[in-house]
């Protein structure tokens, strides 16, 4: 068995999402396709994916052997590029994912200069404030903010950011200002859906972490709503200090119970790692790296 084009098979399977699709790419009979992908799952005594007439879905061995084989095929093809007098400058596509409001102010600007340095990158950006899953998304890099659960994933801390609560003028000119926490049981709130934070929001009391349940009057999916709405008078929201940046600055939002507010949260960098990264992967890691390190310090 030619483990290479093995794994050339396997990986193709993946990102076409069906064998027929990964045959057609590779210019190989369907029977072929299945066949090599057996041998493979036979030579490694594991499954690798569940398959059924509508879908395809990888087993946990699969997840780490795709990051494993992706990361053997792109060296494999550097060493070429390199004994055929090329060289190995970063090139492909990069995927990279982070929260909406963040990846807009400051991992696009970031990409933008990865771009103009290097001609043979393109880079799909995922903004999205749902985690994705980086093994069966695709993903190359995401920024995550908050502490991170154990995944076998690689996580890069870049800096850190603190969760402040606010409210506009008009609301507070209305309803009056929280003095502590526990003022929020009566003040209507702007929440996050799918989140636990919905119901009780967590701050620095003198005693240590103190969780205050709030009554929420409107539930929404993104920052940018919960922003949008608190300026618009519909309540008090609790966000990440970036996504309010600039409304704290145009006053058209105040920020509330400042000596209260939670440990900041972390900034990672994550990505999958097992062995050398490729040179698109790790250019773009320490680009990040060094601007978002001077960006967060500065918050």
């Amino acid at each position: 068995m030619d483990r290479i084009e093995a794994m050339a098979v396997f990986v193709a399977a993946v990102d076409e999402g069906s064998l027929s699709a990964a045959g057609r790419r590779l210019q190989m009979p369907l029977p072929s396709v299945s066949r090599k992908l057996a041998d493979l799952e036979a030579h490694l005594g594991v499954r690798l994916m569940n398959r059924t007439t509508r879908q395809m879905t990888l087993t946990d061995a699969g997840r780490d052997y795709l990051i494993a084989s992706s990361e053997i095929l792109d060296r494999v093809a550097e060493a070429e590029l390199s004994a055929l007098g090329g060289n190995t400058s970063p090139r492909g596509e990069l995927v990279i994912t982070a929260p909406l409001i963040f990846g807009r102010y400051h991992v696009l600007p970031i990409v933008t200069e990865l771009l103009q340095q290097f001609d043979d990158v393109n880079v799909r950006l995922v903004l999205s404030d749902t985690n994705v899953n980086l093994i069966e998304e695709k993903i190359d890099v995401a920024v995550r903010i908050g502490e991170l659960p154990d995944s076998g994933l690689t996580a890069r801390r870049v800096g850190e950011l603190t969760r402040v609560v606010c409210a506009s003028p008009a609301y507070l000119q209305k309803h009056g200002e929280p003095q502590t926490p526990s003022d929020l049981r009566n003040h209507d709130c702007v929440t996050f859906a799918g989140l636990p934070s919905s119901l009780a929001w967590s701050f620095l009391g003198s005693k240590g972490t103190v969780r205050v349940p709030v009554r929420s009057r409107l539930t929404v999916n993104s920052a940018d709503a919960a922003v949008t709405a608190a300026m618009n008078g519909l309540g008090i929201t609790r966000v990440l200090c970036y996504q309010a940046a600039s409304q704290f600055a145009q006053k058209s939002l105040v920020r509330l119970l400042r000596e209260y507010e939670p440990a900041p949260s972390p900034v990672n960098l994550l990505y999958a790692r097992q062995g050398r990264l490729p040179a698109k992967t790790s250019c773009f890691l320490a680009l990040a790296a060094d601007r978002l390190t001077q960006v967060l310090a500065e918050n």
